[in-house]
């Protein structure tokens, strides 16, 4: 599932193509949506809300997208690409780009003073303006027993953070995933999290996501490296599923450096 960083870039070219200008084509491949049409509206903004896209309009209504796992939107010069993808779920143009959504994963038109209804549930975003960091860690430690990468998965304490960036700050931080998120010190947490933020706000600026430094080939520390030795001390790096059924998922690790010891 693409991270906060994925979807802040995502909405922002949806904003640079298409904020201030008015929709000349809309065609919305989607069951609740079939038969709206909003030509003629125009994009106030498109903003990012943790993994959601919020794209709203003149009218006081708001597109919202989600996407998922597969989904994405991209960005052409008008007329746009010869033949629209079989997975294409939305389509929204200007007189100068044309903007297609694919494989999304939720898409929803409700008025803007409702946008709560389908985002409200989330914690603060990690890429928002002011962090409320004295919040999101509360709420860790208010976790007890859970796995500590379990909490930072959880997009109704501090949305944003995905696999990659859980795995990878851990890491950096020595901490198992595993451990009690409520057990751990505040400062483990907090430096935990900054780093998380960090890397988020590092990778808005560049296509290929790096948590490593430059000198480095590997963009990544543990997070894909499944079975590959450690850049830091060369013990195999291991994958496990974290959380329990239907919303468990799975994350990179070394047993060395992080004392990981999988449940």
């Amino acid at each position: 599932m693409p991270e906060g960083d994925t979807v802040w870039r995502t909405a922002r070219r949806l904003h640079l193509a298409l904020a201030g200008r008015e929709l000349t084509r809309s065609d919305l491949r989607w069951p609740s949506l079939a038969t709206v049409d909003l030509t003629g509206r125009t994009t106030l903004e498109v903003v990012a809300r943790g993994k959601h896209l919020l794209h709203r309009l003149d009218d006081g209504r708001t597109l919202h997208s989600h996407l998922r796992m597969e989904g994405s939107w991209r960005v052409h010069p008008v007329p746009g690409p010869a033949r629209l993808p079989g997975t294409t779920r939305a389509v929204l143009a200007s007189a100068e780009h044309v903007a297609v959504g694919a494989s999304l994963g939720m898409l929803d038109l409700v008025p803007t003073r409702e946008e709560h209804t389908l985002v409200g549930h989330l914690g603060p975003d990690l890429l928002g303006r002011e962090t409320e960091l004295e919040v999101v860690l509360d709420a860790y430690a208010a976790q007890g027993d859970r796995p500590v990468g379990e909490a930072l998965l959880d997009q109704r304490l501090a949305c944003g953070i995905g696999t990659l960036y859980a795995a990878e700050s851990l890491f950096l931080r020595r901490v198992d995933p595993w451990a009690g998120a409520g057990s751990l010190p505040r400062e483990t947490l907090t430096a935990v999290l900054t780093t998380a933020r960090s890397a988020l706000v590092a990778n808005c600026s560049r296509a290929v996501q790096r948590t490593t430094p430059p000198s480095l080939r590997e963009p990544t520390w543990v997070h894909g490296r499944a079975r590959r030795p450690c850049l830091r001390c060369g013990t195999p790096v291991r994958v496990d599923p974290l959380g329990t059924p239907p919303t468990d998922r799975v994350l990179f690790h070394c047993p060395t450096c992080q004392g990981s010891h999988p449940r």
